[in-house]
């Protein structure tokens, strides 16, 4: 995230300042329409397709480092809607995710008990 100022001269060469603030990063959709609603104004684009795994990685670090200096429910929720949408863009249904995710906890556990692997002796 970058501040920059802008001078903007109009035809009668009154000069009007103007702050900006760059973010050059994939956010949620309905975000661009949340900051034109308090008067302000965003700018954006289209990430191309065959950018937007990149992209989406870049999310996922985003927002799981924000998690893990919080360990909120609102980032824990945020990591889980980027998942979604690297899914999505993957052409993966959420259900067979879901479906994995408890095939291997049927096989080899979740985390619920805390079990720290210490080493493991041959002989």
């Amino acid at each position: 995230m970058k501040s920059i100022l802008i001078k903007d001269t109009t035809r009668e060469e009154r000069i009007r300042i103007v702050h900006v603030i760059r973010y050059d990063k994939l956010v949620r959709d309905k975000i661009p329409a949340i900051i034109e609603a308090t008067g302000k104004t965003a700018v954006t684009d289209k990430i191309l397709p065959e950018n937007m795994q990149a992209a989406l990685d870049r999310k996922l670090q985003e927002e799981a480092k924000e998690f893990l200096e919080s360990h909120s429910v609102e980032e824990m929720a945020d990591l889980l809607e980027v998942l979604h949408g690297i899914a999505f863009h993957a052409g993966i249904d959420w259900s067979r995710i879901e479906a994995e995710r408890l095939r291997k906890k049927e096989e080899r556990g979740g985390f619920e008990k805390g079990i720290r692997l210490i080493e493991v002796r041959e002989g």
